[in-house]
């Protein structure tokens, strides 16, 4: 399963925060429209049925049945820069 890492954790918790959701709210990760192998990320009030739920000390992560297949082995990561936080997926281990 996809995991955070504490600074992707961090970076969830405040945009969540920052955007008023709901504490059932986070970000979602769901294959991108133009189906090129990227992804779009979302905020969300709650899990569209049939996310798996990632929940990571109150940072939300929803990601869609096929995507959480294909990240099963992915760590979120997230860096800083001047246009705010920015999210990288790399493998595990």
């Amino acid at each position: 399963m996809l995991t955070l890492t504490d600074n992707a954790r961090a970076a969830v918790q405040d945009i969540a925060e920052r955007a008023g959701l709901p504490e059932q709210g986070g970000l979602r990760i769901a294959p991108s429209p133009a189906q090129d192998g990227s992804f779009e990320l979302s905020l969300v009030a709650e899990a569209p049925a049939g996310d798996s739920v990632i929940d990571a000390e109150r940072a939300k992560v929803y990601l869609e049945p096929e995507t959480s297949a294909v990240l099963a082995d992915q760590q979120l990561d997230a860096v800083q820069s001047e246009e705010g936080p920015g999210f990288l997926l790399a493998a595990q281990g």
